[in-house]
């Protein structure tokens, strides 16, 4: 199979572009590359969870709130818990402090003790959280439990391309959450497992399923879909799952995927899988000729850029030596797909 490409020749005449048929070989189990099952999906119930709270930062050089609404009622609802009487029971105004919104991750089976870092945000106007020590703030779960406790110093860091620039009203307190609560899972006495596929697909599924009674030796995992394997643990591993996980999550996995052909018009950049087809198809572009064809010696021709055992990566290769730009090659791919002609999904950034 040869790609061929030639300038367009105005006096030619030469309107159309030409696709010959070719086929790309089928890619074969043993020749793709195989993945660890433990890279390729999560354990139903073995994920983080997002934790949120409200808190004040203090401590700032007169960057703080402006207004005293939030931050102010805030503060003194504080210092009523210090045991300090604020006169009136008005709200304090302090260019010194903020109103910040305070997340963080809480990972999977975390015990108390663990600490975590955490994001400070600004909600008022203040102008920069730099210098700021964020007070002692509860963090609490969609289930409105507090599962962890933040204090300490806030960190503003730069961006990491050298232009020195800060987002001021953005921090870290790092390690700044300390875990108040265990998350409650009985994990090893688990009698079942779900596995969720990052990126479902029916023919990978059955292979992950087929692949763990393989090792396990008996029918334990069963496809519920293309993303979902159900999973019972066996006899002799339970309350031991944690061993059963840690055998069967470095199964290689051969991963099937749909034929996709991404294109990035901005910089150029064409990622395709190995499964993409191209069938007979005529096109006009510019002042562009390819051809694709079969090995054909008496069809050759010496202006003419011949490429054997042509593939889709071949064809991307040899515009870019020709110099197409990037959004000549974001029409050509686009063109195939709307003729029928690119059997793959096309997908442009």
């Amino acid at each position: 199979m040869n790609i061929a490409l030639k300038p367009f020749n105005r006096s030619t005449g030469l309107i159309a572009v030409f696709v010959g048929a070719f086929l790309v070989s089928l890619a074969l189990p043993s020749s793709a590359m195989a993945a660890r099952l433990k890279d390729l999906c999560t354990v139903k119930g073995v994920r983080e969870n997002i934790l949120i709270g409200y808190g004040i930062v203090t401590g700032l050089k007169g960057t703080g709130d402006s207004s005293a609404d939030v931050t102010g009622q805030s503060l003194s609802r504080l210092f009523g818990k210090l045991g300090l009487d604020v006169q009136g029971g008005g709200a304090i105004k302090s260019k010194n402090s903020a109103a910040v919104i305070v997340t963080a991750k809480l990972p999977p089976f975390a015990r108390v003790g663990n600490v975590i870092d955490v994001t400070v945000s600004s909600v008022g106007d203040s102008g920069s959280l730099e210098g700021g020590i964020l007070l002692v703030t509860p963090l609490r779960a969609g289930d409105q439990n507090v599962y962890a406790v933040a204090q300490g110093p806030i960190s503003i860091g730069s961006v990491a391309d050298g232009s020195g620039k800060t987002f001021p009203t953005v921090g870290r307190v790092v390690s700044g959450a300390t875990i108040e609560k265990d998350v409650d899972v009985n994990f090893a006495g688990k009698k079942s497992f779900r596995l969720s596929l990052h990126n479902p697909d029916f023919t990978t599924a059955a292979r992950v399923s087929a692949l763990i009674n393989a090792e396990m030796g008996g029918k334990y995992a069963t496809s519920r879909d293309s993303g979902t394997i159900d999973m019972v643990v066996p006899f002799n591993y339970e309350g031991n799952s944690v061993e059963l996980l840690a055998r069967i999550e470095n199964i290689s996995v051969n991963v099937d995927t749909k034929a996709k052909v991404v294109l990035n018009e901005r910089t150029g950049t064409v990622v395709m899988g190995e499964n993409v087809r191209l069938s007979p198809v005529a096109i006009a572009h510019g002042e562009l000729a390819i051809e694709v064809k079969s090995s054909d010696k008496s069809a050759r021709s010496e202006r003419l850029m011949e490429l054997k055992g042509a593939n889709v990566s071949d064809l991307v290769k040899a515009l870019n030596t020709l110099g197409v730009q990037p959004r000549d090659l974001t029409a050509i791919f686009q063109t195939l797909k709307q003729v029928g002609a690119l059997q793959a999904e096309l997908e442009i950034m």
